[in-house]
């Protein structure tokens, strides 16, 4: 294992904490990608929730992280079931991103998805170009939040359309498409 020498102590100045709001407003500038994460409880029931936390961490093994609401249900269902599945949305989905996004506690019925024996959860397969289902690695609370690592088993093309994009609270086409 390489070890990293540890930060040297430098003194730093004594500031005023960012805010939640103005940390948002920063990262509003920050465009990224859109998912919805899903899972399955221990009943069965389907979750899942609007996601721009998403990041590759590594590919031997394939691994990716999502970042979810401490609290929330979906994130409940996750760390149960020790599996979840990333939905990463086309350009034509900005509803299933919206209905993901408002806590609607019936948004599985009111789009199509399906779950074979393979899959870690539910697959949006009208509007996920691309689908990763993972197993948990590791996780992480940080603040209001977890980061849920998980190590990517199998991976479903759905469509070929290009990706939806999320900045400046705005959701957008990928440029060009």
């Amino acid at each position: 294992m390489t070890e990293y020498p540890a930060a040297a102590a430098t003194p730093q100045p004594t500031v005023a904490e960012a805010t939640p709001d103005e940390f948002r407003t920063m990262m509003s500038g920050f465009p990224t990608g859109v998912c919805v994460v899903t899972s399955v409880d221990g009943a069965g029931a389907p979750w899942g929730m609007t996601c721009s936390s998403v990041c590759s961490v590594s590919l031997a093994p394939p691994t990716l992280l999502v970042c979810l609401r401490s609290g929330s249900p979906t994130l409940a269902a996750v760390l149960d079931r020790g599996a979840f599945t990333v939905n990463l949305l086309h350009e034509g989905a900005q509803d299933a991103a919206e209905l993901f996004a408002s806590g609607n506690p019936h948004r599985f019925d009111l789009l199509p998805w399906e779950q074979d024996a393979d899959a870690s959860g539910p697959h949006l397969v009208r509007d996920a170009h691309t689908v990763a289902d993972c197993t948990v690695s590791l996780t992480q609370a940080v603040g209001d939040h977890v980061t849920v690592f998980g190590r990517t088993r199998r991976i479903v093309r759905h469509r070929t359309r290009s990706p939806l994009l999320y900045g400046l609270r705005q959701f957008r086409p990928w440029p060009g498409s």
